[in-house]
Order: structure tokens, then C-alpha cells, then sequence
């Protein structure tokens, strides 16, 4: 299934670099989802760099900032403590819910293709529904457009 805006964003499970097994259906907030392809490569690192730079602002809507890839907690967490990053990673080593997000897919890079997470931002609402996608982002200004998005949520 495709997912689509003003659908419920899928549940799911998976453990945080706060020590705890992160559950988003018992989050009652609104959450900026990103899924991204690796820690500590240069795109993934400017990404995450800005929305740890936007986390005061994004907290002021009643927000949370959320990365996720399938790189596992020990990568996260140095990942999350050379760069000071001010929000949790998940780990979905599985893939479970890069897929159930259907983030993975064919991507190529100096003209071979492979398998891997393409870069895609969700933001919920705080009743769990999905309120806006970004596919294939682009890095640059992008936790900017997210946080503008942030003023149209009810």
C-alpha cells in the first residue's frame, strides 16, 4: 500500500538512542519522520545537522524530529554525538519499517543501481495522520520548507 497524505501513518516499534523502544502511536504530537540512507555521509549529515539546528523552533509547534535508517543504535549513537544532534535516532536494521513507509527502493549512483533508502520525510499529525510527504528531497533548505509546513498543521 502506497502511503498518501491524511492516512494514518502506520504504526510501529523500533529502538531509539534514548535507551527505549520508540512506539508512534503513543506519541501525541506532531512528528517530523525522515527517513535517510546513512549515518555520518555527507547529505545525511547536513540533513540532520539542520533539523537539529530548527529542533527549538520545531519544538514550538508541539513537534518532534525523528531520523530513521537502518544503520543500527551504536552507529546512531555516535553519529547523534559527534554532530551534538539535538533529537532521537531509530535503528531499523530489519528494514520493517523503511518498508512498511515504502522508502526503499532502486537508486542509482555513478551509473550503477542498487537497493537503498530513498530520502523521504513524513510529517504526522498529532492524530497520527500523515500531513504532508516529501520524496526524493533534496537536502539543501529542506528542514526550512518542513518547518513552514509546520504553521498549516491544525
Amino acid at each position: 500500500m502506497k502511503l498518501k497524505e491524511n492516512l494514518k501513518a502506520p504504526n510501529f516499534k523500533l529502538p531509539s538512542t534514548d535507551g527505549n523502544i520508540f512506539e508512534l502511536r503513543k506519541i501525541k504530537k506532531n512528528i517530523i519522520l525522515y527517513f535517510y540512507p546513512k549515518d555520518d555521509t555527507p547529505g545525511c549529515t547536513l540533513e540532520s545537522k539542520d533539523f537539529s539546528k530548527l529542533n527549538s523552533l520545531i519544538n514550538k509547534y508541539k513537534t518532534i524530529v525523528l531520523g530513521i535508517s537502518k544503520d543500527n543504535i551504536e552507529s546512531h549513537l555516535k553519529f547523534k554525538k559527534k554532530y551534538k544532534l539535538k533529537f532521537d535516532l531509530l535503528s531499523d536494521e530489519k528494514k520493517t519499517v523503511i518498508r512498511k513507509y515504502g522508502v526503499w527502493g532502486k537508486k542509482s549512483f555513478l551509473g550503477k543501481e542498487f537497493m537503498g533508502i530513498i530520502r523521504t520525510t513524513f510529517l504526522i499529525n498529532s492524530k497520527g495522520k500523515i500531513h504532508k510527504i516529501w520524496n526524493n528531497v533534496r537536502v539543501k533548505e529542506h528542514a526550512k520548507e518542513v518547518c513552514k509546513e509546520l504553521k498549516n498543521l491544525s
